[in-house]
Protein backbone atom coordinates (compact mmCIF):
# COMPACT_ATOMS: atom_id res chain seq x y z
CA UNK A 1 0.00 0.00 0.00
CA UNK A 2 1.09 3.70 -0.67
CA UNK A 3 1.83 5.99 2.43
CA UNK A 4 -1.53 7.59 1.95
CA UNK A 5 -3.29 4.32 1.99
CA UNK A 6 -1.93 3.75 5.08
CA UNK A 7 -3.16 7.37 6.44
CA UNK A 8 -6.63 5.54 5.50
CA UNK A 9 -6.01 2.17 6.64
CA UNK A 10 -3.27 2.24 8.85
CA UNK A 11 -1.83 -0.82 9.29
CA UNK A 12 1.91 -0.06 9.23
CA UNK A 13 3.78 1.33 12.21
CA UNK A 14 5.52 4.28 10.54
CA UNK A 15 1.56 5.02 9.31
CA UNK A 16 0.39 4.49 12.96
CA UNK A 17 2.58 6.65 14.47
CA UNK A 18 2.40 9.63 12.19
CA UNK A 19 -1.49 9.52 12.83
CA UNK A 20 -0.88 9.78 16.61
CA UNK A 21 1.52 12.71 16.06
CA UNK A 22 -0.87 14.51 13.83
CA UNK A 23 -3.36 14.12 16.48
CA UNK A 24 -1.21 15.33 19.12
CA UNK A 25 -0.38 18.45 16.84
CA UNK A 26 -4.07 18.82 16.26
CA UNK A 27 -5.44 18.42 19.44
CA UNK A 28 -2.77 20.46 21.21
CA UNK A 29 -3.16 23.30 18.77
CA UNK A 30 -7.33 23.34 19.30
CA UNK A 31 -6.20 23.30 23.46
CA UNK A 32 -3.93 26.73 22.88
CA UNK A 33 -6.94 27.96 20.64
CA UNK A 34 -9.32 27.30 23.68
CA UNK A 35 -7.22 28.91 26.04
CA UNK A 36 -6.20 32.09 24.10
CA UNK A 37 -9.75 32.97 23.73
CA UNK A 38 -10.86 31.92 26.86
CA UNK A 39 -7.95 34.25 27.98
CA UNK A 40 -8.77 37.38 25.21
CA UNK A 41 -12.50 36.84 26.71
CA UNK A 42 -11.08 37.29 30.47
CA UNK A 43 -8.97 40.22 28.89
CA UNK A 44 -11.91 42.59 27.26
CA UNK A 45 -13.92 42.22 30.26
CA UNK A 46 -12.87 42.63 33.00
CA UNK A 47 -14.21 42.44 36.69
CA UNK A 48 -15.38 45.84 37.45
CA UNK A 49 -14.95 47.58 40.29
CA UNK A 50 -17.57 49.75 40.83
CA UNK A 51 -17.89 52.93 43.26
CA UNK A 52 -20.54 55.62 43.68
CA UNK A 53 -21.37 58.58 45.49
CA UNK A 54 -24.19 61.22 46.82
CA UNK A 55 -22.89 64.44 44.42
CA UNK A 56 -25.42 66.65 46.22
CA UNK A 57 -23.41 65.61 49.37
CA UNK A 58 -19.96 65.10 48.44
CA UNK A 59 -17.60 67.74 49.18
CA UNK A 60 -16.31 70.03 46.54
CA UNK A 61 -19.80 70.37 44.72
CA UNK A 62 -19.32 67.48 42.41
CA UNK A 63 -21.92 67.03 39.73
CA UNK A 64 -22.72 64.69 36.55
CA UNK A 65 -21.73 65.63 33.53
CA UNK A 66 -22.98 63.77 30.58
CA UNK A 67 -21.49 63.23 27.24
CA UNK A 68 -21.89 60.80 24.21
CA UNK A 69 -19.86 58.48 22.83
CA UNK A 70 -20.38 56.95 19.02
CA UNK A 71 -21.55 53.53 19.32
CA UNK A 72 -22.23 53.48 23.05
CA UNK A 73 -24.99 54.74 25.16
CA UNK A 74 -24.46 57.79 26.81
CA UNK A 75 -22.22 58.39 29.92
CA UNK A 76 -21.88 60.65 32.47
CA UNK A 77 -18.65 61.64 34.14
CA UNK A 78 -18.03 63.44 37.85
CA UNK A 79 -17.17 67.09 37.16
CA UNK A 80 -15.88 68.52 40.16
CA UNK A 81 -15.75 72.96 39.42
CA UNK A 82 -12.76 74.68 40.00
CA UNK A 83 -11.96 78.31 39.41
CA UNK A 84 -13.73 79.45 36.50
CA UNK A 85 -12.28 79.90 33.24
CA UNK A 86 -9.24 77.87 34.69
CA UNK A 87 -7.98 74.55 32.78
CA UNK A 88 -9.53 71.22 33.52
CA UNK A 89 -7.31 68.11 34.21
CA UNK A 90 -9.26 65.01 33.18
CA UNK A 91 -8.18 61.70 35.11
CA UNK A 92 -8.34 58.42 33.49
CA UNK A 93 -8.50 55.23 35.46
CA UNK A 94 -6.40 52.05 35.06
CA UNK A 95 -7.19 48.62 33.95
CA UNK A 96 -9.89 47.17 36.37
CA UNK A 97 -10.15 50.49 38.34
CA UNK A 98 -12.81 52.87 38.31
CA UNK A 99 -13.33 56.83 38.99
CA UNK A 100 -14.76 55.90 42.47
CA UNK A 101 -11.08 54.69 43.35
CA UNK A 102 -9.84 58.64 42.25
CA UNK A 103 -11.69 60.86 44.50
CA UNK A 104 -8.92 62.06 46.70
CA UNK A 105 -6.44 62.64 43.51
CA UNK A 106 -9.30 65.06 42.50
CA UNK A 107 -10.05 66.89 45.44
CA UNK A 108 -6.31 67.59 45.27
CA UNK A 109 -6.71 69.15 42.42
CA UNK A 110 -9.98 70.50 42.96
CA UNK A 111 -8.30 72.32 45.83
CA UNK A 112 -5.78 73.93 43.63
CA UNK A 113 -8.52 75.67 41.87
CA UNK A 114 -8.80 73.23 38.76
CA UNK A 115 -11.78 71.92 36.89
CA UNK A 116 -11.33 68.09 37.24
CA UNK A 117 -13.73 65.53 35.60
CA UNK A 118 -13.76 61.99 36.62
CA UNK A 119 -14.64 59.32 33.49
CA UNK A 120 -14.96 55.23 33.37
CA UNK A 121 -13.52 53.71 30.04
CA UNK A 122 -16.16 50.85 28.63
CA UNK A 123 -15.73 47.57 30.83
CA UNK A 124 -14.79 50.18 33.56
CA UNK A 125 -16.88 50.99 36.44
CA UNK A 126 -20.16 52.54 35.72
CA UNK A 127 -19.81 51.64 31.75
CA UNK A 128 -21.02 48.10 29.97
CA UNK A 129 -19.53 46.93 27.23
CA UNK A 130 -16.10 45.76 26.55
CA UNK A 131 -12.50 46.86 26.60
CA UNK A 132 -10.38 47.38 23.75
CA UNK A 133 -7.43 48.40 25.97
CA UNK A 134 -7.37 52.12 24.71
CA UNK A 135 -7.99 51.63 20.77
CA UNK A 136 -11.89 53.02 21.13
CA UNK A 137 -11.00 54.18 24.57
CA UNK A 138 -9.09 57.44 23.16
CA UNK A 139 -12.42 58.72 21.49
CA UNK A 140 -14.12 58.17 24.54
CA UNK A 141 -11.64 60.46 26.59
CA UNK A 142 -12.55 63.07 23.66
CA UNK A 143 -15.91 62.74 23.76
CA UNK A 144 -15.35 64.08 27.54
CA UNK A 145 -13.22 66.77 26.66
CA UNK A 146 -15.48 67.87 24.25
CA UNK A 147 -18.33 68.03 26.97
CA UNK A 148 -16.15 70.06 29.57
CA UNK A 149 -15.15 72.25 27.09
CA UNK A 150 -18.73 73.05 26.16
CA UNK A 151 -19.58 73.93 29.27
CA UNK A 152 -18.53 77.29 28.68
CA UNK A 153 -16.79 78.12 32.14
CA UNK A 154 -13.58 76.22 32.00
CA UNK A 155 -10.74 77.26 29.63
CA UNK A 156 -11.85 75.34 26.35
CA UNK A 157 -8.19 75.38 25.14
CA UNK A 158 -6.48 74.15 27.95
CA UNK A 159 -6.49 70.88 29.36
CA UNK A 160 -4.36 68.17 31.72
CA UNK A 161 -4.55 64.58 31.50
CA UNK A 162 -3.30 61.89 34.06
CA UNK A 163 -3.82 57.98 33.48
CA UNK A 164 -2.76 54.73 34.72
CA UNK A 165 -1.48 51.69 32.23
CA UNK A 166 -4.56 51.58 30.11
CA UNK A 167 -5.47 55.22 30.97
CA UNK A 168 -2.14 56.14 30.46
CA UNK A 169 -1.87 55.08 27.03
CA UNK A 170 -4.99 56.84 26.29
CA UNK A 171 -4.12 59.98 27.57
CA UNK A 172 -0.64 60.10 25.30
CA UNK A 173 -2.94 58.87 22.45
CA UNK A 174 -4.98 62.23 22.97
CA UNK A 175 -2.28 64.14 23.87
CA UNK A 176 -0.28 63.22 20.43
CA UNK A 177 -3.71 64.33 18.40
CA UNK A 178 -5.38 66.85 20.33
CA UNK A 179 -3.81 70.56 20.65
CA UNK A 180 -6.02 71.17 23.75
CA UNK A 181 -3.69 69.01 26.37
CA UNK A 182 -0.77 70.87 27.16
CA UNK A 183 0.48 68.85 30.05
CA UNK A 184 -0.12 65.23 30.51
CA UNK A 185 1.06 62.93 33.66
CA UNK A 186 1.14 59.22 33.56
CA UNK A 187 2.05 56.19 35.14
CA UNK A 188 3.09 52.96 33.45
CA UNK A 189 2.21 53.41 29.64
CA UNK A 190 2.29 50.42 27.47
CA UNK A 191 3.48 51.06 23.68
CA UNK A 192 0.34 48.96 22.45
CA UNK A 193 -2.63 47.28 23.02
CA UNK A 194 -1.04 43.98 22.12
CA UNK A 195 1.84 44.52 24.84
CA UNK A 196 -0.81 44.52 27.33
CA UNK A 197 -2.81 41.59 25.96
CA UNK A 198 0.91 39.77 26.67
CA UNK A 199 0.82 41.62 30.17
CA UNK A 200 -2.21 40.27 31.60
CA UNK A 201 -1.81 36.62 29.75
CA UNK A 202 1.44 36.38 31.62
CA UNK A 203 -0.88 37.42 35.00
CA UNK A 204 -3.02 34.94 34.44
CA UNK A 205 -0.05 32.44 34.51
CA UNK A 206 -0.79 31.74 31.37
CA UNK A 207 2.54 32.89 29.86
CA UNK A 208 4.56 29.86 29.99
CA UNK A 209 1.70 27.83 27.88
CA UNK A 210 3.41 27.48 24.74
CA UNK A 211 1.96 29.34 21.69
CA UNK A 212 -0.85 31.12 24.03
CA UNK A 213 0.41 34.64 24.46
CA UNK A 214 0.72 34.78 21.02
CA UNK A 215 -2.40 33.04 19.70
CA UNK A 216 -4.49 35.72 22.34
CA UNK A 217 -2.21 38.69 20.76
CA UNK A 218 -3.52 37.44 16.84
CA UNK A 219 -6.90 37.28 18.33
CA UNK A 220 -7.37 40.28 19.87
CA UNK A 221 -5.78 41.72 16.59
CA UNK A 222 -8.04 40.24 14.88
CA UNK A 223 -11.32 41.52 17.08
CA UNK A 224 -10.11 44.76 16.78
CA UNK A 225 -8.82 45.06 12.74
CA UNK A 226 -10.34 48.39 12.30
CA UNK A 227 -7.38 49.54 14.53
CA UNK A 228 -4.82 47.50 12.83
CA UNK A 229 -3.12 50.70 11.16
CA UNK A 230 -3.10 52.76 14.65
CA UNK A 231 0.99 53.37 14.70
CA UNK A 232 2.47 52.33 18.53
CA UNK A 233 2.97 55.04 20.65
CA UNK A 234 6.61 54.98 20.73
CA UNK A 235 5.40 56.48 17.38
CA UNK A 236 2.91 59.11 18.22
CA UNK A 237 4.34 60.21 21.15
CA UNK A 238 7.27 61.86 19.14
CA UNK A 239 4.64 64.78 17.93
CA UNK A 240 4.27 65.84 22.08
CA UNK A 241 7.20 68.74 20.93
CA UNK A 242 5.72 71.33 23.77
CA UNK A 243 3.40 69.65 25.33
CA UNK A 244 4.94 68.82 29.54
CA UNK A 245 5.24 65.30 30.24
CA UNK A 246 5.78 63.50 33.21
CA UNK A 247 6.32 59.35 33.09
CA UNK A 248 6.54 57.65 36.07
CA UNK A 249 7.58 54.11 36.48
CA UNK A 250 6.57 51.28 39.45
CA UNK A 251 8.81 49.11 40.45
CA UNK A 252 5.34 46.57 40.78
CA UNK A 253 5.22 45.91 37.20
CA UNK A 254 8.97 45.54 35.57
CA UNK A 255 7.55 45.48 32.14
CA UNK A 256 5.60 48.78 32.41
CA UNK A 257 8.63 50.05 33.58
CA UNK A 258 10.58 49.38 31.21
CA UNK A 259 7.96 50.63 28.15
CA UNK A 260 7.47 53.70 30.52
CA UNK A 261 11.51 54.27 29.94
CA UNK A 262 11.12 53.77 26.82
CA UNK A 263 8.32 56.26 25.77
CA UNK A 264 10.01 58.32 27.66
CA UNK A 265 13.71 58.39 25.90
CA UNK A 266 12.09 58.74 22.24
CA UNK A 267 9.59 61.75 23.81
CA UNK A 268 10.63 65.33 23.21
CA UNK A 269 11.14 67.90 25.77
CA UNK A 270 9.47 69.00 27.80
CA UNK A 271 9.59 65.81 29.79
CA UNK A 272 10.60 64.56 32.88
CA UNK A 273 11.17 60.88 34.29
CA UNK A 274 9.93 60.29 38.11
CA UNK A 275 10.43 56.72 39.43
CA UNK A 276 7.92 55.78 41.87
CA UNK A 277 8.71 53.69 45.03
CA UNK A 278 4.93 52.27 44.44
CA UNK A 279 2.30 51.73 41.77
CA UNK A 280 -1.06 51.57 41.85
CA UNK A 281 -2.25 54.96 43.38
CA UNK A 282 -5.73 53.30 44.59
CA UNK A 283 -3.77 50.57 46.82
CA UNK A 284 -1.32 53.08 48.08
CA UNK A 285 -1.04 53.47 51.57
CA UNK A 286 -1.84 56.85 53.15
CA UNK A 287 1.33 58.77 53.28
CA UNK A 288 2.61 57.40 49.91
CA UNK A 289 -0.90 58.64 48.65
CA UNK A 290 -0.24 61.85 50.10
CA UNK A 291 3.11 62.34 48.10
CA UNK A 292 2.16 60.86 45.02
CA UNK A 293 -0.74 63.39 44.70
CA UNK A 294 1.46 66.16 45.97
CA UNK A 295 4.03 65.10 42.92
CA UNK A 296 0.39 64.96 40.39
CA UNK A 297 -0.59 68.76 41.44
CA UNK A 298 3.07 70.17 41.61
CA UNK A 299 3.36 69.00 38.40
CA UNK A 300 0.12 70.58 37.25
CA UNK A 301 0.95 74.00 38.95
CA UNK A 302 4.31 74.81 37.38
CA UNK A 303 2.83 73.64 33.57
CA UNK A 304 -0.73 73.94 33.64
CA UNK A 305 -1.14 76.94 35.65
CA UNK A 306 -5.00 77.30 37.06
CA UNK A 307 -4.99 80.88 36.24
CA UNK A 308 -4.40 79.67 32.80
CA UNK A 309 -2.10 82.02 31.91
CA UNK A 310 -2.13 82.08 27.93
CA UNK A 311 0.70 80.43 26.44
CA UNK A 312 1.74 79.82 22.48
CA UNK A 313 -0.17 76.78 20.75
CA UNK A 314 1.40 73.29 19.96
CA UNK A 315 2.33 73.25 16.36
Amino acid sequence: MSYFSQIRYPTAWYAKVSIALLALVFFAFLGTAAISTYAVYRIITPEQSHSDIDLQTFPGHPEKLPYSVAGESQRDGWFFPGLKTAPSVILCPGYQSSRGELLTLASALQDHQYNVMLIDFSGQGSSGGQSTLGFKEAGELRAAMDAVANRGDVDANHFGLWGANIGAYVALSEAASDRRVRAVAVESPYGHPKDMVGLLVNRMGLGSLPLVTKMAQTGFGWMNSIYRNVPPLKVRVQKLSGVAQLYMDSPDDPALANSTRELFQVSPPPHELADLPHGNYAGMMDEDKRGYENRIVSFFLVNLPPAGTPDSPKE
